[in-house]
């Protein structure tokens, strides 16, 4: 299976621990009722990986995992779809890719609060396998792991192949080791608030093209429930969301980006991937976790179909 990967992945994979609920706790009220409860793997890239395995892709996965429970918990659904393992880099510490996800039980909404060790455990470009991700069609990066991604992406560029980042959700400045990553990167797929943080450009199709002279040929920005924006040199154009009841958008956008690149492997056009991507994001808000909710290949085409859509 190693030499027949179609996307490899190199970033985050977390242990979730889900706590859906009204009100948060405080120290003045004390606590809360808690309406659901759970633990999922998550991640940006993890996440993407599991949503493009269950889509029908070959994928494997780099990422940097402790010696206890909670990491091997967090590679669990990883290995139920099949995601090749064999480059992962194992600490001899506990796991510290570990996060709290509070979820607002009216809105689906979140709030993240991480462990104090975390990103301890950082790949370094020595440890990479340049023939193994170089032999994939795909690179999916979420800019952790800082330089190792960096190095991976320059591997992918000089193989020809296609290097894919997510761009996270911000409010503020995009960092410089994203910054760092963009004249690699072919598809861009971010957060609201990305483009305006990297370019200083409010209006999204002005930042849009803006940041296709940076490198990246493909930019999308993902807007919840509006839905997404793409911009390339020759089209640029708004995929709606599709309404459905909200319990849980965590991992929504990682979802997006794994259904993303199944398209583009499946050679449909820009419109018809934003569709599909957009389609599979929803089915997964419809259940608790990240992973949880990841709908299959068919369950999504039925979905489409449900309200007349069609992709192939």
């Amino acid at each position: 299976m190693t030499h027949n990967l179609q996307i490899i992945g190199l970033g985050m994979c977390t242990l979730d621990v889900l706590i859906r609920c009204t009100e948060l706790p405080t120290w003045e009220r004390g606590g809360t009722r808690i309406s659901a409860f759970g633990f999922d793997g998550g991640g940006p890239v993890g996440t993407a990986m599991v949503a493009a395995a269950r889509l029908g892709a070959r994928v494997g996965f780099i990422g940097s995992a402790g010696n206890d429970a909670p990491a091997e918990f967090k590679l669990r659904s990883m290995r139920e779809w099949g995601i090749d393992l064999s480059r992962m880099v194992y600490r001899d510490a506990p796991e510290d890719q570990i996060v709290v996800v509070n979820i607002h039980a009216e809105t689906g909404e979140r709030i993240f609060s991480g462990v104090r060790r975390w990103g301890e455990s950082q790949i370094r470009p020595e440890e990479l396998d340049r023939e193994y991700i170089t032999a994939a069609d795909y690179l999916h990066l979420d800019g952790f792991h800082n330089a190792a991604a960096l190095q991976a992406a320059q591997w992918m560029k000089a193989a020809g192949k296609t290097v894919s980042l997510d761009g996270h959700k911000t409010d503020g400045p995009v960092g410089e080791h994203l910054r760092r990553l963009l004249p690699y990167v072919d598809v861009l797929i971010s957060g609201s608030g990305f483009a305006r943080g990297l370019t200083g450009i409010a209006d999204i199709w002005e930042a849009g093209a803006a940041i296709l002279t940076m490198g990246p040929r493909i930019f999308v920005q993902t807007e919840g429930a509006d839905g997404s924006y793409t911009i390339t040199a020759n089209e640029c154009f708004h995929t709606p969301a599709f309404p459905v009841e909200v319990i849980d958008t965590t991992g929504a956008g990682d979802v997006f980006h794994g259904a993303y690149l199944v398209g583009l492997l499946h050679g449909w056009n820009l419109r018809q991937i934003a569709r599909f991507a957009t389609a599979v994001a929803a089915l997964k808000c419809t259940r608790l976790g990240g992973r949880g909710g990841i709908p299959d290949f068919a369950a999504v085409l039925m979905f489409l179909r449900e309200r007349g859509v069609a992709i192939e």
